[in-house]
């Protein structure tokens, strides 16, 4: 339990990647408060499966997407917590996909930019004042910030910016003994990538032959690499890019 006394907040813990960091980093004795943006059924799910285990989680409602999300999120966070501060900062909540080039919208630009890139900023920005010395912030980030898809370019570009972002966050923190690092998944077995990939036997040949693993990856190992970061082990790695796509397209 290396994590026993430690908070944590993990945006879009309700579901897929977010849903296993939440239950991970609980099993490791932290408690845990996910934020969600839609799924109430989900997120009490989630809640209820660590209860269930010994471990302690609070679910708080935080869409993100407009001004002043990030604060909200925070007044929820200190109301849920009694103004426990924080020790792990979990950004994982995102827009998983975008539009090509030739069909993206202004509109469609600015919401994943919002979301992707805006709303961790501003997380950050709050967490800076609740964070504890040596305490950890953590960027889910994508494997598409070294790999070139065309077909989802602003996405990729927003995962790019995330990368940035972690960089300056970690020169900002570190004399605080804080880290800061992105985790970047490759392909992951969720519901975001479940339309095109569950049940689809080229699909899925595809993805596994992507990885230098040869499989598809599961939400766990994603959040074993961020339980690392997270707990005293990762305490000398920061400013960096991790990646986590079982080596795809090497």
């Amino acid at each position: 339990m290396s994590l026993q006394g430690k908070h944590a907040l993990v945006t879009g813990g309700s579901r897929g990647i977010g849903r296993a960091i939440a239950e991970r980093l609980a099993h490791d004795g932290a408690t845990v408060v996910l934020s969600y943006a839609r799924d109430h059924a989900a997120a009490e799910d989630t809640v209820a499966g660590i209860l269930a285990k010994g471990g302690k989680a609070i679910a708080v409602h935080a869409p993100f997407g407009d001004h002043g999300d990030a604060e909200r999120l925070w007044q929820a966070y200190d109301k849920a917590t009694g103004r426990a501060g924080v020790d792990i900062v979990v950004n994982n909540a995102g827009i998983g996909r975008s539009s090509d080039l030739s069909t993206l919208t202004e509109t469609e630009f600015d919401e994943v930019f919002a979301v992707n890139v805006r709303a961790p900023l501003f997380v950050a920005q709050g967490a800076v004042s609740r964070l504890r010395d040596h305490g950890r912030v953590i960027n889910i980030s994508s494997g598409v910030s070294r790999i070139a898809m065309p077909e989802i370019l602003a996405y990729g570009a927003t995962k790019g910016a995330l990368d940035n972002l972690t960089l300056n966050l970690a020169k900002l923190l570190g004399p605080r003994g804080i880290t800061v690092n992105s985790v970047a998944p490759g392909i992951v077995d969720t519901d975001v990538n479940a339309g095109w990939l569950r049940g689809n036997k080229e699909a899925e040949q595809w993805a596994a032959s992507a990885s230098a693993l040869g499989r598809i990856g599961q939400p766990d190992d994603i959040a074993a690499v961020v339980a690392f970061l997270a707990g005293e082990d990762g305490r000398w790695v920061s400013g960096r890019v991790v990646d986590a796509t079982g080596g795809s397209m090497l």
